[in-house]
């Protein structure tokens, strides 16, 4: 195998010197794939070892080798690598004698951006116990859907969010789970206060039966998305997909020398695996921040020395619409990692924050690959490279948006666009490349697979994203399919907005759906509703249930009220024409509403309201 990678990269060389001229990205593209190829077989080899060397062990090993170099700067708080060894060992030592946890148990993790996130995570990890990411902003029915999807039978919390769970404790009682605070005390009756356990006990190393029976393929970490059929979906991340993921940072220039700003949320995967899960791996600093501000970023930035930032597309439209400052250019920040960041942003930020290197990537969290911008090509998500294609086969086809699902050839088989034309996005899944799925829910995880696309037997991971390949085979990404629709940089998923809205007293029937606003990532939430017979429209009690209800980012912005819904044949809701007919009151005749911050209502839509959101006045 060895001689043959070694004969196959000798041959490439040879072409690269002979074509270099008419192919100029050969040698990023072949650099791409030796970088890949790397990180693949580090990964490979470390779990492969008796025990496996996850990425707890190579954490482990920056604590020994540099117990004093700062892992977590959070506020005015400083976290060693050496800190969080000692301290993730006395939490796994008071989860397993107080909590009863033993090897393969799921846990679920409930906070917000806070440290107890990452050393609960070392410690469940030193347990062989696999973490459920649960999002902080979900409340009621969907939190309790996550919470059973992962089979996690116990939730930790912390009292910031006592209120939410006070909600919905009744009905975890009813079912059997505990759930604890990482708190010196608790306020609410039937949940215990871990602190202080965790505080007595001792710091010595778990033994290592723990994660005797650890492998490649292991369960580590379960991670919410919404997908496109509602309620929030547990994506299995493996092992080995953890330590990829994590070596997608140093693969995108991350060294140990480096701090890493990222406000991204700890439940998602960027935040979690790249920002803080790259840091493990290279043995670099992350300064982790509760919530994105626009206005403190930059200082952030110069507090801390910060020299790498994490993004997402909106992130980086928040900075480049900020008041401008004298000392914009005036910080050691020299790369962004990222996704979603449109060509027009990409520009402004560079020209205004200074020469940046943007490393843009594409990838599912559940996904079974991804892609990463090696050239700086502004726009792009990455490149269709041949090299990297034999390691990842994955094609663009042609895909009906109306009819939701992808267009086939009179033989059945999926039939692949030109170069300049949108398709879906699909991975062929393979041993390399495989798609682990989700948990509790084997339906779920058999939507989001392919059949028979070119071949009898084959199987493709549909990624629900349209992408498009321009003629020198950069990919860019152009939306997303189905009912999801991303906005604030998280994905929502209408049916579940749906079922929500379906509860208020007045409304009888609910569509949802994203509209573009101009000068905005994503789309923005509007909805259409038809009301109960002899009812009226109450905005102020519909803000304040939506308020209640949903997170802030997945409630509508925007309510159109309809004598009759549109529906097809098979009683699925019409959307398209929605869509198109967006949220303009010169366009639209039915009773238009905007939710208003200020009033916290729904207030009638105006030409003067519409104007404002057009100009950018008025922030949604």
């Amino acid at each position: 195998m060895l001689g043959v990678l070694v004969a196959a990269v000798a041959g490439l060389l040879l072409l690269l010197l002979l074509h270099g001229r008419r192919y100029p990205f050969l040698w990023a593209d072949l650099g791409a794939f030796v970088t890949l190829v790397g990180a693949s077989l580090r990964c490979r080899w470390r779990l492969s070892r008796r025990p496996p060397i996850t990425l707890l062990q190579v954490f482990q090993s920056h604590a020994r080798r540099r117990p004093q170099h700062p892992l977590l700067l959070f506020q005015d708080e400083v976290h060693t690598f050496g800190d969080m060894e000692r301290r993730s060992n006395r939490a796994a030592r008071a989860f397993a004698l107080h909590l009863g946890l033993q090897p393969g148990q799921t846990v679920a993790v409930f906070l917000p951006n806070v440290p107890s996130y990452v050393w609960t995570w070392l410690a469940l990890a030193k347990l062989g116990c696999a973490m459920a990411c649960l999002n902080c902003n979900l409340r009621g029915r969907a939190l309790l859907h996550a919470r059973s999807a992962a089979q996690a039978g116990i939730v930790l919390s912390c009292i910031e969010l006592q209120a939410v769970v006070e909600e919905v404790l009744p009905d975890l009682k009813q079912e059997g789970v505990r759930v604890f605070y990482l708190n010196s005390t608790s306020p609410t009756p039937g949940v215990e206060a871990l602190l202080p356990a965790i505080e007595a006990a001792s710091d010595e190393p778990m033994p290592d039966h723990y994660r005797s029976n650890t492998t490649t393929n292991s369960k580590a970490v379960y991670i919410y998305t919404s997908g496109t059929t509602g309620l929030p979906k547990a994506a299995v991340i493996t092992e080995m997909k953890v330590m990829m993921v994590a070596n997608l940072a140093r693969m995108c220039g991350l060294r140990e020398n480096d701090i890493v700003y990222t406000t991204l949320p700890l439940y998602h995967s960027a935040g979690l695996l790249i920002g803080v899960g790259g840091c493990l791996e290279v043995g670099a600093t992350c300064v982790l921040r509760a919530k994105f501000s626009a206005s403190q970023f930059w200082d952030d930035c110069r507090h801390y020395n910060v020299t790498v930032i994490q993004y997402v597309g909106e992130l980086m439209r928040y900075l480049c619409n900020s008041p401008k400052r004298a000392n914009d250019r005036e910080h050691g920040v020299r790369l962004a990692i990222g996704n979603g960041l449109r060509a027009v942003v990409w520009k402004e930020f560079l020209q205004r924050f200074g020469p940046i290197s943007i490393s843009e990537f594409y990838g599912a969290t559940e996904g079974n690959a991804g892609f990463i911008n090696y050239t700086g090509k502004i726009g792009a998500v990455g490149r269709a490279n041949v090299f990297l294609k034999a390691f990842a086969s994955f094609e663009l086809i042609k895909y009906n948006v109306e009819q939701d699902e992808p267009v086939r050839n009179e033989d059945g088989f999926c039939i692949r666009v030109r170069p300049g034309e949108t398709g879906l996005l699909v991975i062929k899944i393979t041993s390399s490349t495989p798609f682990h799925g989700y948990a509790g829910d084997s339906q779920k995880t058999e939507k989001k697979i392919l059949r028979n696309v070119f071949v009898k037997g084959d199987a493709f991971f549909n990624s629900g994203d349209l992408l498009m390949m321009d003629h020198e085979k950069f990919l860019y990404f152009q939306d997303r399919v189905g009912d999801t629709f991303r906005w604030k940089g998280e994905n929502v998923a209408t049916t579940e907005v749906e079922a929500t809205l379906a509860m208020v007293d007045f409304i009888q029937e609910v569509n949802v759906y994203g509209v573009s606003v101009p000068g905005c990532e994503g789309k923005c939430g509007m909805a259409a509703v038809r009301l109960k017979p002899g009812e009226s429209f109450d905005g102020e009690s519909l803000y304040a249930f939506t308020r209640d209800t949903l997170p802030i980012y997945a409630a509508p912005r925007f309510v159109r009220i309809q004598n009759v819904l549109e529906i097809t044949g098979t009683f699925k809701q019409c959307k398209g024409n929605l869509v198109k007919e967006g949220f303009d009151p010169n366009i639209i005749t039915d009773p238009l509403f905007f939710r208003d911050e200020k009033k916290k209502s729904y207030v009638p839509m105006n030409p003067n309201i519409y104007a404002n959101i057009l100009d950018g006045s008025l922030n949604l």
